[in-house]
């Protein structure tokens, strides 16, 4: 028996290098699985996998999340399969990071797709069935650069930062109301999208690291664990926080 045995959990962006982690953290944990990505052959690979390595049910929704029907297609995937939604982790983002005058319409609105309207969406089609049930745990990938005005992340911080600002006016909304809502916010992660930016732009991506006290990217697991921990029950308490994940470069 595991902590998340016998709910049911949607993971976002699940084909990406968090989103890998955070399913297989969920999976170890007995959660029952929706992996929902614009990325078919991503996601049908990590289900297979994901089932052989735990013996876990995993179900998966293709489609763009910044839209009502993507988003309200990946609910109706858990609630049909498992007649239930427990939790809500809102991973799906990824910006297109450059100067921000070096930005195209098409870049623009890549952006705030993928982060702001992605989790706004799948956040409408998701909480009527937390509030019917009156419990659910909605736990949202921020990013630390909200919080330092990190270099180049202007237009990514503008939809990031419209996440945080929606956790924490929901935790007062629905407060009394059996749903958490909550950010875990982490600096650069040693992903394979990091890996790239490595390999092609190097100084830059060495100047985002040096602004970190602890010299180094957060590690998949770690943001992960944070997650998993504001996504379970013994987390109720907790609402409306923004959990820097982030090796102390910011301190509030």
């Amino acid at each position: 028996m595991g902590k998340f045995t016998d709910q049911c959990v949607i993971i976002t962006g699940a084909a990406g290098g968090i989103g890998q982690a955070l399913s297989e953290r969920f999976a170890r944990e007995g959660a029952s699985l929706v992996l929902a990505d614009l990325n078919d052959e991503g996601v049908g690979k990590l289900a297979v996998a994901l089932e052989h390595d735990y013996a876990i049910p995993v179900v998966t929704s293709v489609g763009d999340l910044s839209t009502p029907d993507g988003a309200k297609q990946a609910v109706e995937v858990a609630t049909s399969t498992f007649g239930r939604l427990d939790v809500l982790v809102n991973n799906a983002g990824g910006g297109v990071i450059r100067p921000t005058l070096m930005h195209t319409e098409e870049t623009l609105q890549a952006t705030i797709d993928r982060n702001l309207w992605s989790a706004l969406r799948c956040t409408l089609a998701a909480l009527p069935v937390m509030l019917a049930a009156g419990y659910g745990r909605m736990v949202f990938i921020g990013a630390d650069s909200v919080r330092n005005g990190l270099e180049d992340h202007a237009i990514y911080n503008a939809a990031k930062g419209g996440v945080h600002a929606l956790v924490g006016g929901l935790s007062r909304e629905f407060g009394m109301k059996g749903v958490t809502f909550n950010v875990v916010a982490p600096p650069a992660v040693r992903s394979p999208e990091f890996e790239r930016y490595m390999r092609e732009q190097p100084e830059l991506t060495n100047r985002f690291v040096s602004q970190i006290p602890m010299g180094r990217p957060a590690e998949l697991s770690e943001v992960a664990a944070a997650v998993e921990f504001l996504a379970g029950s013994e987390a109720g308490f907790i609402n409306g926080q923004v959990l820097g994940v982030n090796g102390g470069s910011t301190l509030a």
